[in-house]
């Protein structure tokens, strides 16, 4: 499997307290869906992702595209892209550690039914002595039957030569 930082990074996070559970998502609006995806990806110690909540914010078709190296990318169907994950969560025995990936900066655009939002995360496995990996997502979204659902996901890692996108930079 191709799991990389990457997939550490798509693991998304939010601005919320790692387990503190909202009463009711907001999937009324895109950033509101956006911010459930990264609160429920991030896990404490001695717990696990729930993956039925996961591929709720997702229509089936989903598309998601990971930086798996410096020179590539990789597609995944949504089952694909949470087998990853469950693979990496596995492999770095994120239910022991435990596993954040924190919202730092987000710029949104909606157009009638359709949402496009740019997200600075930092990722990290909880009891980790390396720093936070920073990347890049891109979240598609559409609204349909009164809520808002991702469509894609596309996932970059910043470096020297391609920085942070002016609209998330400080």
């Amino acid at each position: 499997m191709k799991t990389t930082l990457a997939t550490i990074a798509l693991a998304l996070s939010i601005a919320a307290p790692i387990h503190a559970q909202p009463a009711s998502p907001d999937l009324t609006s895109a950033e509101g869906v956006v911010r459930e995806l990264y609160r429920l990806v991030c896990v404490e110690p001695g717990q696990t992702t729930d993956w039925d909540q996961v591929r709720a914010l997702f229509i089936p078709q989903a598309v998601i595209v990971l930086r798996v190296s410096r020179d590539a990318s990789d597609t995944f169907t949504l089952e694909g892209w949470i087998d990853d994950f469950v693979a990496f969560n596995e492999k770095a025995r994120v239910s022991e550690r435990g596993f954040t990936e924190k919202i730092v900066r987000m710029d949104t655009t909606v157009f009638r039914d359709i949402a496009s939002i740019y997200v600075l995360y930092e990722a990290a496995i909880t009891d980790s002595e390396r720093p936070p990996t920073v990347g890049v997502d891109i979240v598609n979204l559409i609204q349909k039957d009164g809520r808002w659902w991702i469509a894609s996901i596309v996932n970059d890692l910043p470096n020297a030569d391609n920085p942070i996108p002016q609209q998330l930079a400080e």
